[in-house]
């Protein structure tokens, strides 16, 4: 299938397969004339490439990892890449759950306004537990 047709059952765009083969994540055939030419299974692989840019792997990680996943096996020191991105990965959820609970405040002094001091800095009322358990739904 051509570029165009790739594009259109893979769901992304025709600069993005092309990006993806510049970074050596996809590896059309060419025709004669130049044309990309690519087999059925390359759209189960751009929904891969996209499963793990969504992970937040980058792409030079992305290109070490499909051939081990091809092969089924992943080395020693690519699976301590792969946990170091699993750590970091944790490491900014801790940080966007902790930037929700700020965010938790704000929209509860909005709410809830009270007569009582306001707090001197959001983490000081996040640990006051000010925070209700439910965030009120958007009117």
């Amino acid at each position: 299938m051509r570029i165009g047709e790739l594009a259109g059952k893979a769901g992304v765009s025709t600069r993005a397969l092309r990006y993806y083969e510049e970074q050596g994540l996809l590896r059309p055939q060419r025709t004669t004339s130049g044309q990309r030419v690519y087999d059925e299974s390359a759209v189960d692989r751009v929904g891969l490439i996209q499963q793990l840019y969504t992970a937040g792997l980058g792409s030079r990680l992305i290109a070490t990892l499909l051939p081990s996943i091809d092969a089924r096996y992943v080395g020693p020191e690519l699976l301590e890449c792969l946990l170091d991105e699993r750590l970091r990965i944790n490491a900014k959820v801790a940080e966007l759950q902790e930037a929700g609970l700020r965010l938790d405040v704000l929209i509860n002094l909005a709410t809830h306004p009270s007569t009582g001091s306001c707090p001197t800095s959001l983490d000081q009322a996040v640990t006051r537990e000010s925070v209700p358990s439910a965030t009120p739904a958007r009117p």
